[in-house]
C-alpha cells in the first residue's frame, strides 16, 4: 500500500502541470495496477500536499495561485443545504415533531438554562441537548459572522485558495460553515477542527454537506491538551506545523477564550503553530465582559517573541526592527502611533443586518405552549450579527499601517490638552452609530446625535465622535464600515465629565475623509 501511495504521488508531480490528473490512467503507470478508486483516495489524501483540486469529472487539477477575493455584501441567510441537514439531525435525534411536545420542551428549557448561565458568567456543560440547542440559537449568526471578518484579509490578498486551517474550540461549526462557504468553488482546505464535546458530532454532520475539496478532521480533545502532531500523518508532505518555517495559513479562536481558564496561554499556544504569512482570527460575543475579555488577551500578547532570532536562523541584528515573529494586531483595532498602546477598556463590537430567520428557529419558538409564560414571540429566534473579533499575525503586517507625526496630528493620549480646541487627527471608526440604541458602550441614552466610538491606538479613556451637523464634507463618517480610517480635520474635543470619556465634536467646520 506504501509502494502504491509513493507511486501516486510521483506520477501525480508529474502530471500535474502537464494535464489533469486521471486516476484510470496513473493505474495503469503503477505496478500491481491498483482500482482506480484506490488511487483517487490516494489523491484526496495527498491533496492539499500537492495542491490539487477534484473536479466533478473525477481528475484533479492544480488550484489556482490567485487569492481569494472579498465578497463586500450582506451575508442574506444560512444556506438551506445546513439548514436542512441540521433539521434533520434533530428530527433523527428526537423525532420528526422535535420542537413539539416534551421533546421542543426539554429544547426550549435548555436554551434558556444555557442563555441564563451564559448570562451570569457561569460555564456550560455541552451535552447532546445543549449542542442541540446551541446549533438552534447561535450557529446562524456565527456562520454569518466570520465571513464579515474574513473580508478584511481577502481584500488586501491575504486569504490563499489553498489553506490549512485549525479551528480551537470549533463548537457546532458556524464558523467552519462560514468559512467553507466564504471561499470559492476552486479552493482546497485541509480543516482541523478541536472539540472534546458533544458538539463536536453536531460538526461533523454538517461538515458532510461541505464540498469534495474541504478535507476535515475532528480532534476530539480540548485546546489545551490538543497534539498538533495530530495533524500529521504519513500522507504529509512534511508539513509541520510546530516548526518555525512551517504552520496553520489560518487559525479560528471564535466564541471559545472566554471558556477556557487562561486564554492568553491558549491562543499563545495556537499562534505557534500560525504560519509566518497566516493569520490567527479570534472572536467573542458583542456582550462587554467577553468583548472586553478578548481585547485584554489581544493586548497580551501584543509584540511578544514566539521564536527566538537563532531558531529562526537569524543573527540578533536581524531581528532588531522587532517585526520577525512578533505578535502584531493586524486589526481591527489601530496601532497609528509608533511605540503607543491603547489602555482604554477596549469594548468594541461590530454590528451587521440581521439574517433570514431559519426555519429551525421558527419551529422552536411558534411550537411554545401558550400557558407557557415566560415565553414572548420571537424568544428563541436569533438572528442579530453582532461580535468582536482580533485579527493577530507574526509578519508584522497591519490592515492599516500607518505612522503619525505630531507635527501633523493630534494625538489621543494627550486629548487632555486640546480640549475646547479644533484639532486634525486620524482615528479608526470602531462601533455603528451609537445613537440607534440604548444598548451601547456607554449607557448613555436619548440622544438623537450620531455617535461612533473611534480609536487611533494611543488612548486610555473612550474617545466618541459626535455628529452635530451633517455636512457633504464629514458625510464619510457616516459612509465608513466598522475598522475603517478616517481622518478629521477641524474636529472639536470635548470632555464629558457625566460619562468620563472625551466627545469630538464633528459639525461643519470639520472635514472627514476616509482613507486606505
Amino acid at each position: 500500500m506504501s509502494d502504491h501511495r509513493d507511486a501516486v504521488r510521483s506520477n501525480a508531480k508529474y502530471l500535474r502541470n502537464v494535464r489533469p490528473i486521471d486516476p484510470e490512467e496513473i493505474c495503469d503507470y503503477i505496478e500491481g495496477s491498483p482500482h482506480p478508486a484506490v488511487v483517487r483516495q490516494h489523491l484526496r489524501e495527498m491533496a492539499v500536499d500537492l495542491g490539487l483540486l477534484e473536479r466533478d469529472d473525477g481528475t484533479f487539477v492544480p488550484v489556482s495561485d490567485e487569492p481569494v477575493s472579498p465578497r463586500h455584501g450582506p451575508v442574506r441567510q444560512l444556506p438551506t443545504t445546513y439548514e436542512r441537514r441540521l433539521d434533520d439531525l434533530l428530527a433523527d435525534r428526537y423525532g420528526v415533531n422535535w420542537h413539539e411536545d416534551a421533546t421542543g420542551d426539554l429544547l426550549r428549557s435548555t436554551v434558556r438554562r444555557f442563555k441564563s448561565h451564559y448570562l451570569e458568567g457561569r460555564p456550560v456543560e455541552y451535552d447532546d441537548d445543549v449542542a442541540a440547542g446551541y446549533a438552534i440559537y447561535h450557529l446562524p449568526g456565527y456562520y454569518a459572522a466570520v465571513q464579515y471578518t474574513l473580508d478584511d484579509l481577502a481584500e488586501r490578498g491575504l486569504l490563499d485558495r489553498s489553506m490549512r486551517v485549525l479551528d480551537i474550540g470549533a463548537g457546532v461549526g458556524g464558523p467552519a460553515l462560514g468559512l467553507c462557504e466564504y471561499l470559492p468553488d476552486d479552493s482546497l482546505l485541509e480543516y482541523h477542527a478541536v472539540e472534546p464535546s458533544a458538539a463536536a458530532d453536531i460538526l461533523e454532520e454538517l461538515l458532510d454537506e461541505t464540498g469534495q475539496n474541504v478535507h476535515s478532521t475532528i480532534h476530539r480533545t480540548t485546546a489545551e491538551a490538543f497534539d498538533p502532531a495530530a495533524v500529521t500523518d504519513d500522507n504529509s508532505d512534511g508539513f509541520d506545523p510546530t516548526a518555525p518555517d512551517d504552520g496553520f495559513d489560518l487559525i479560528l479562536a471564535c466564541n471559545v477564550l472566554s471558556e477556557v481558564d487562561d486564554p492568553t496561554a491558549v491562543l499563545r499556544s495556537a499562534l505557534e503553530l500560525l504560519a509566518p504569512d497566516g493569520t490567527a482570527l479570534a472572536m467573542a460575543p458583542a456582550d462587554k465582559n467577553t468583548s472586553v475579555g478578548l481585547r485584554a488577551v489581544e493586548r497580551d500578547l501584543e509584540d511578544e517573541r514566539l521564536w527566538e532570532p537563532d531558531e529562526l536562523g537569524l543573527a540578533d541584528s536581524d531581528d532588531a526592527d522587532g517585526r520577525h515573529r512578533r505578535v502584531t494586531v493586524y486589526g481591527p483595532t489601530v496601532r497609528l502611533w509608533s511605540g503607543k498602546r491603547p489602555t482604554d477598556r477596549g469594548w468594541s463590537f461590530d454590528v451587521r443586518p440581521d439574517l433570514e430567520v431559519p426555519r429551525f428557529q421558527r419551529k422552536l419558538d411558534a411550537a411554545t405552549p401558550e400557558g407557557d409564560d415566560e415565553h414572548a414571540p420571537g424568544e428563541f429566534v436569533n438572528v442579530d450579527v453582532q461580535f468582536s473579533y482580533s485579527q493577530l499575525r507574526l509578519d508584522g503586517q497591519r490592515r492599516f499601517d500607518v505612522a503619525l507625526e505630531t507635527s501633523d496630528w493630534a494625538t489621543m493620549a494627550e486629548m487632555e490638552r486640546h480640549v475646547t480646541n479644533r484639532i486634525d487627527i486620524v482615528a479608526a471608526k470602531l462601533s455603528r452609530s451609537l445613537s440607534e440604541s440604548d444598548d451601547d458602550y456607554s449607557g448613555r441614552s436619548g440622544r438623537s446625535n450620531p455617535l461612533f466610538k473611534i480609536s487611533d491606538g494611543s488612548e486610555a479613556i473612550d474617545h466618541y465622535a459626535v455628529l452635530t451637523n451633517e455636512t457633504e464634507l464629514n458625510r464619510p463618517l457616516l459612509e465608513a464600515d466598522y475598522g475603517d480610517l478616517c481622518s478629521f480635520e477641524q474636529i472639536l474635543a470635548l470632555w464629558n465629565d457625566d460619562e468620563g470619556a472625551y466627545n469630538l465634536v464633528v459639525d461643519e467646520n470639520t472635514i472627514v475623509d476616509q482613507l486606505g
